[in-house]
């Protein structure tokens, strides 16, 4: 268990940044803060764009069990797929023991993990390895690709979410890293509560483990910290992600557990 404080925050951070993309990506996206629920819903065919977090601090079994039927409604009732987050030391001792079954109960299909993290971070130095701000169509084509191989969507799906975005071009602080003039991994930061929010990290399958991920997200981290001002950093890491954080300064905060509707 860890202070609950930073859980408070990880889940806040996320509903504000999901906020400002979903709406990006369509004004008219469903975007409410229903008791206990965020909808934070693009519902395009980018799932992450698709998203429903629980909000309950200290929620017990039976809250949960009532949260989690009607996040289950909410995503059958939409189009396109997404997630339910669900920052698990957001939940009491029984409710964190009992979510695996209360998730089947509600219908709902276990998909990965996550974990929350944030650190006060120093002011990083100015990389020197070759990175390419994200200020075309080409650059966010390109950086839409590389979310969907490193996570295994259709390119399509992510070029969905993200192109024709000005947002990404302007507010956002997106960066690909180069690797003979090929863009082989991306990273972003964005401005969120006075913090600095980092974003859709990937990395090209064929590239991975070569450090160019970490690279490229100190670099947009400096670039979103000189800008903003912000020391405080946050991001929500996958399994494979979560390695190379701790080396940037951040702190593992809340572990996350994404649920989709069960087939």
């Amino acid at each position: 268990m860890h202070d609950l404080a930073d859980s408070v925050e990880s889940m806040e951070q996320l509903a504000a940044v999901w906020r400002t993309m979903v709406l990006d990506r369509d004004p008219d996206a469903d975007v409410r803060d229903l008791p206990g629920i965020a909808v934070r819903w693009a519902d395009c065919r980018f799932a992450f764009w698709n998203c429903v977090t629980l909000t309950d601090v200290g929620a017990g079994a039976d809250l949960l069990q009532r949260r989690l039927e009607e996040a289950a409604e909410i995503m059958r009732a939409k189009s396109r797929p997404g997630f339910l987050w669900v920052f698990e030391d957001l939940l009491d001792d029984e409710a964190r023991a009992a979510l695996d079954t209360a998730a089947e109960q509600a219908g709902l299909a276990y998909a990965f993990p996550g974990t929350g993290m944030a650190g006060d971070l120093p002011p990083l130095p100015a990389p020197h390895h070759p990175d390419r701000r994200v200020t075309t169509e080409e650059h966010l084509r390109a950086y839409a690709d590389i979310n969907s191989r490193a996570y295994g969507f259709p390119l399509e799906d992510g070029r969905d979410g993200l192109a024709g975005s000005t947002l990404w071009k302007d507010g956002v602080h997106a960066y690909l890293g180069v690797r003979d003039g090929t863009p082989v991994a991306c990273a972003a930061t964005v401005e969120a509560r006075g913090r600095v929010f980092v974003l859709l990290v990937a990395t090209d399958p064929q590239w991975q483990r070569r450090g160019y991920g970490e690279a490229v997200t100190r670099k947009a981290l400096h670039e979103g910290i000189r800008a903003t001002g912000a020391t405080r950093a946050t991001l929500h890491a996958t399994a494979a992600g979560a390695p190379v954080y701790p080396r940037i300064g951040f702190v593992p905060n809340s572990p996350m557990r994404f649920f989709t509707p069960a087939s």
